[in-house]
């Protein structure tokens, strides 16, 4: 009898494996090792939204510019996840390319407050359910406004944490977008025009 075991590349098995006799003829079934799921992508499974995930080495936070490299993935196809309150005291998702920087006010007037300023990360968790890292979009405490900055939709798939410090989510922009409600909009610090460059 030939038992098959499906592995990934970190050598876990998951998934239900066939048992196999030497004919080739199926003689019953064992259940690997169930992979250990975030809530964020129990979410997408839930919704039926395709998506990859990926890990990396990391013990306690690593800004996103760190991860890329170490990875090797591209900056503008890289998303963080930031969460600002408003002047009501409504809290908002952005979710940036990892190397811009949140323009304020033009994320303020986006979602329709006098102002927003960043939450403190000692409150990420309480507002989140999330830790400094870790957070993504998906699967917070509450479905928070969120507005992906718009040049996400240049790409077929973005990555994102996948909700624990050293998981990412690879999926499509406009997948995310469904299932957090979110819109787009450009919500970054333009960048500085090159001196002598016509505007």
């Amino acid at each position: 009898m030939i038992s098959l075991r499906i592995m990934d590349k970190s050598g876990q098995a998951y998934g239900v494996c066939p048992l196999l006799d030497d004919m080739g003829r199926a003689q019953g079934y064992i259940m690997a090792k169930k992979e250990n799921k975030t809530n964020a992508m129990r979410i997408l499974d839930k919704n039926k939204i395709a998506y990859r995930t990926k890990t990396y080495q990391c013990d306690e936070f690593i800004d996103g510019i760190h991860v890329a490299d170490l990875n090797g993935d591209s900056y503008d196809q890289s998303f963080k996840t930031l969460v600002t309150v408003g002047k009501t005291g409504i809290y908002y998702v952005f979710v940036i390319p990892i190397n811009k920087e949140i323009d304020l006010k033009k994320a303020a007037k986006i979602v329709g407050e006098k102002s927003v300023e960043m939450l403190h990360v000692k409150d990420i968790y309480t507002v989140t359910g999330y830790i400094r890292g870790g957070c993504t979009p998906l699967g917070m405490r509450k479905l928070y406004p969120t507005v992906i900055q718009e040049s996400a939709k240049d790409f077929e798939e973005i990555i994102i944490s996948g909700g624990r410090l050293g998981v990412q989510i690879l999926l499509n922009p406009l997948d995310l977008a469904g299932v957090v409600n979110g819109s787009f909009a450009d919500v970054t610090v333009a960048e500085k025009a090159v001196a002598g460059e016509k505007e």
